[in-house]
């Protein structure tokens, strides 16, 4: 018999890697995916909207230039500071919160929608997770997500970061979150509708050795990994995750552009 995963050790490992680094070196290249995700919910001007796993704020930003009244979450600071350095520097008001996605400190049916880019299918109780996303929407609202798919790009590369460093024993994948079957099972018996589109997102850098580079001294799981491991070990990593890229470049010897799929996901309350 398995022995049960320690969720709380697990979201202070987690805390620990999205603190590390600098995630908004990686982030702010996502915009266009809150900017896209703001006009799939068809945000309206004074709606109250909520970022959940805000990370350094892009679909915060997108709802905030739209009009809304945005509160933006997370439960690394650090990060939230990014996201309020961004909000002042474009005049725009929005609440910065320090709050855990899985213990959302808010009423029930608060918002009018309730978003997160590639940041709530990060927590370890995704159950409770996908409950309190669901508890804090208003009948009639929204939930906005992008989810990465487990067959896209950044998919792969956590499975290939998983070869090198395993994670936990019985850890959930946060890929789950990238597959229709699973958000279907979270959702449907809360009286939500699904709406998902699959999308790509391109990542663009010089070359493998760029994306590694910068993955490596500021995204959170992958400079955690490559600490973790002695040098051969980081070698053998930093192969394989060249490997990857360079299979999945379309831009040739010229520069390196992946596209990663990702579910942009709508679900309305009814």
């Amino acid at each position: 018999m398995s022995t049960p995963i320690d969720l709380t050790a697990l979201k202070q490992r987690q805390m620990a890697a999205w603190a590390s680094g600098d995630y908004a070196v990686i982030g702010t290249t996502l915009q266009i995916v809150g900017e896209q995700l703001a006009e799939a919910c068809d945000l309206l001007c004074d709606e109250n909207v909520l970022d959940v796993a805000a990370g350094n704020g892009n679909a915060t930003l997108a709802a905030a230039r739209r009009g809304c009244h945005v509160t933006s979450t997370d439960y690394v600071g650090a990060l939230l500071e990014r996201g309020e350095d961004r909000a002042k520097a474009e005049h725009l008001e929005v609440t910065f919160q320090v709050a855990d996605a899985e213990a959302l400190p808010f009423a029930d049916a608060s918002f009018d929608a309730v978003l997160s880019t590639f940041g709530v299918m990060f927590t370890p109780d995704q159950a409770k997770a996908a409950s309190e996303l669901a508890r804090v929407c208003r009948p009639g609202g929204r939930i906005g997500l992008a989810n990465w798919t487990p067959e896209g790009f950044v998919g792969q590369m956590f499975k290939t970061l998983g070869r090198h460093v395993p994670p936990p024993s019985g850890a959930q994948p946060p890929s789950q979150w990238g597959t229709e079957a699973w958000l279907h099972t979270h959702f449907d018996q809360r009286d939500f509708l699904l709406q998902v589109t699959r999308r790509t997102f391109n990542f663009r850098y010089r070359s493998a050795a760029h994306f590694i580079d910068v993955f490596r001294n500021w995204y959170g799981p992958a400079h955690k990994a490559f600490a973790a491991l002695p040098p051969e070990g980081a070698k053998a990593l930093e192969t394989d995750l060249t490997e990857l890229l360079n299979r999945m470049n379309r831009a040739g010897n010229k520069s390196l552009v992946v596209p990663s799929e990702y579910l942009e996901v709508v679900i309305t309350r009814r």
